[in-house]
């Protein structure tokens, strides 16, 4: 594989992701995929999406798992609805993360990845330890079947992230690092967190963000990319730095207005491009 081919992140009757055709369109040579109902995560469907894949000369590089009932809307409403973490759903939930890794075997595809949920920061909390026994009951399922978790970034510092995933102590506890996301959620300056995890780092998403007047208590920004506080430069050579060479998947959920987002994403393509093509 190329260093840094472009990728983006795509859906197919789930999630805010593009469709497989944009991604074609664009001439987008990877994709991560978040991962379709359960209905209509069959055998027989998955083969139809590989086929369609090899068609359309795209690699799959990463199945996203998301829960209905998980909502956005601010931090507090993530903390009690998003992934594993909360008690109310957590048993069906790491059963559909179980299913979904299944399905992504079928595909062939080698890394699962979710948004964990905001993991408690007080270690000595039980939610916190419940919470290090779920993520390992899930690394130990996708280790069986070859293939390895990515935690999505946001909710934790950098340092919190380590000393999770260092309790969990599973050989196949990755991150999917969001530079966005850290600017988002308010959890620290995307560069310096890429640095301090950078061993852990297997998947990226490319995102921009704009920093809240009040990080932590309310939403950044996000922003099409290159018009953020990344800085989309500085994150590249970052990643050379650290030496991730993997896709560079480009993340922009705004399905709502679906040209504007195919034409951001088109920018996003450019703009990657030629950073590529400067860092070489």
């Amino acid at each position: 594989m190329e260093k840094w081919p472009i990728g983006v992140f795509t859906s197919v009757d789930a999630g805010l992701g593009v469709k497989l055709e944009v991604a074609h369109e664009l001439g987008i040579p990877t994709i991560q995929l978040h991962a379709p109902h359960q209905a209509s995560r069959t055998k027989e469907n998955a083969q139809q999406f590989l086929s369609r894949l090899r068609e359309l000369g795209i690699e799959l590089t990463c199945v996203f798992g998301g829960f209905e009932g998980e909502s956005y809307a601010n931090i507090p409403t993530v903390a009690c609805t998003v992934g594993l973490v909360p008690r109310e759903t957590r048993a069906a939930r790491l059963a559909e993360m179980k299913e979904i890794a299944d399905f992504a075997r079928v595909l062939g595809c080698d890394a699962v990845g979710l948004h964990l949920g905001f993991v408690p920061h007080d270690a000595s909390d039980p939610l916190y330890q419940e919470t290090v026994d779920v993520t390992r009951d899930l690394c130990n399922h996708c280790a069986a079947l070859g293939q390895a978790l990515h935690l999505e970034t946001g909710q934790e510092t950098a340092d919190a992230l380590i000393e999770f995933i260092m309790n969990v102590e599973c050989q196949n506890l990755f991150i999917n690092f969001d530079p966005a996301n850290m600017i988002l959620y308010g959890t620290g300056e995307p560069i310096a967190a890429l640095e301090r995890v950078g061993q852990y780092v297997r998947s990226v998403h490319c995102k921009d963000g704009k920093w809240a007047k009040h990080p932590g208590e309310e939403w950044g920004q996000e922003v099409p990319l290159g018009e953020g506080d990344v800085g989309m430069e500085n994150y590249l050579r970052t990643l050379d730095k650290i030496g991730y060479h993997g896709p560079l998947t480009i993340e922009r959920e705004i399905p709502q207005e679906p040209e504007r987002q195919k034409a951001e994403i088109g920018h996003a393509v450019k703009l990657l491009t030629e950073l590529k093509a400067k860092i070489g």
